[in-house]
């Protein structure tokens, strides 16, 4: 391990156990950047434990520098308090998890919902700016703007670092599974690079089964869960020998992860006794048809499309719902449905476009929409892939 592998691994975990030291997220957030810049020069080798190394440096810096730049007598306290407590705060609240508790914080209601999710990707996931701007699919300006303004919102307004009481836990759910969910698929599909972030992944999971823990009475909940049980349980088939993608239709069932699928699949079961299951909670039992058996039962995941899109008319989840289409209706039905989508920036859009062109026989225009989706495709995985897809169109008689 290196240190970038270190910095993706333990950034978020270190941002949130200084912060509840310092209880102030933007000096925790500094300090802790400053103690990755001082790893640089002093590891040699990495020490037994990089996370402990990088907390116990980035609590001194603050410490130094809250001695430097105080000036009132609370300041002067603050660092006299943390000099003398070599052990962490003591843990209060419903809420035990360190990065947990983070992304309550980072999702009070003072704050708009884009800030909230924004804020907890960077904090909690180590995503910078242009990740979290795929993630989005808007500007990179944007995205630094709203993260500035959260954090000059949080100290202005004096947002404590507090973990928020069982009653309010309900109000701040839906941000902190979209921060979760978004994690989780940077982790599955990285914006840039390689195709996988297995640490961004397994966090996600974690994360959400100590949400899971905390709040089991919450269907959505639950649903989170089971998504990504059963999203991660495929990955150990989603790259060939050669780091090559493979797609689901291609893929070794029996690299499948069969615990992950039977967990996610009781969870689906438990979810499914609901009368109104939740958006979460629909795409779990849609993944929980493609893991089940030797084939996908796409007239059932039609049917959970079309219901999924019910709860979140969105273009992303129409376009998810038209490769299900093809596979009931035939690409012709499915490619009218994806002419009518419009998703600015959005690579799976025109990858979407390219493979049923290419199933209908029109070679040529189906080499354009690939050439259009690698251009616009983040990691290298999926570049190379929509290429090679491309390169087949173009020797095609």
């Amino acid at each position: 391990m290196d240190l970038t592998s270190v910095y993706r691994a333990e950034y978020g975990s270190c941002v949130a156990t200084v912060t509840r030291l310092l209880g102030d997220i933007g000096l925790a957030e500094e300090a802790v950047q400053d103690a990755f810049a001082i790893a640089v020069t002093k590891w040699d080798v990495l020490p037994p434990n990089p996370g402990a190394w990088i907390v116990t440096t980035a609590r001194n810096q603050a410490i130094d520098r809250l001695r430097r730049e105080s000036t009132r007598e609370a300041r002067h306290a603050q660092a006299l308090l943390l000099n003398r407590s070599d052990e962490p705060g003591e843990e209060v609240g419903p809420v035990r998890d360190d990065q947990l508790r983070l992304i309550f914080t980072c999702c009070h209601p003072a704050l708009s919902p884009l800030a909230q999710t924004a804020l907890t990707l960077r904090l909690l996931g180590g995503l910078e700016v242009p990740e979290i701007a795929r993630a989005y699919l808007v500007p990179e300006a944007t995205i630094s703007q709203r993260i500035v303004r959260a954090k000059k919102k949080i100290r202005d307004a004096a947002i404590p670092y507090r973990v928020p009481g069982a009653a309010e836990l309900p109000d701040r759910l839906p941000p902190v599974l979209t921060a979760l969910y978004l994690i989780f698929n940077e982790g599955y599909a990285a914006s840039t690079g390689t195709l996988l972030r297995t640490d961004l992944s397994h966090e996600a999971v974690r994360l959400a089964r100590a949400l899971a823990d905390l709040m089991p009475d919450e269907p959505e909940v639950l649903g989170l869960l089971a998504l990504l049980l059963l999203t991660e349980a495929r990955r150990p088939a989603r790259l060939g020998p050669d780091g090559e993608l493979v797609t689901l239709a291609e893929q070794d069932r029996s690299l499948w992860n069969a615990d992950l699928i039977a967990e996610g699949h009781e969870l689906v079961r438990r979810c499914l006794r609901r009368d109104r299951p939740g958006p979460y909670q629909i795409q779990a039992a849609i993944n929980a048809v493609h893991t089940d058996g030797a084939a996908t039962d796409w007239t059932q995941v039609l049917a959970l499309y079309d219901q999924l899109l019910q709860h979140t008319p969105t273009p992303i989840v129409a376009l998810n719902r038209a490769v299900a289409l093809a596979e009931v209706h035939g690409p012709e039905a499915a490619l009218a449905a994806v002419e009518e989508l419009d998703i600015p920036g959005y690579h799976l859009l025109p990858a979407t476009r390219a493979d049923l062109l290419a199933r209908l026989g029109r070679a040529d225009e189906a080499a354009d929409a690939y050439d259009e989706a690698a251009a616009l495709a983040g990691n290298d995985t999926e570049r190379a892939f929509l290429l090679e897809r491309r390169d087949r169109c173009t020797s095609c008689p």
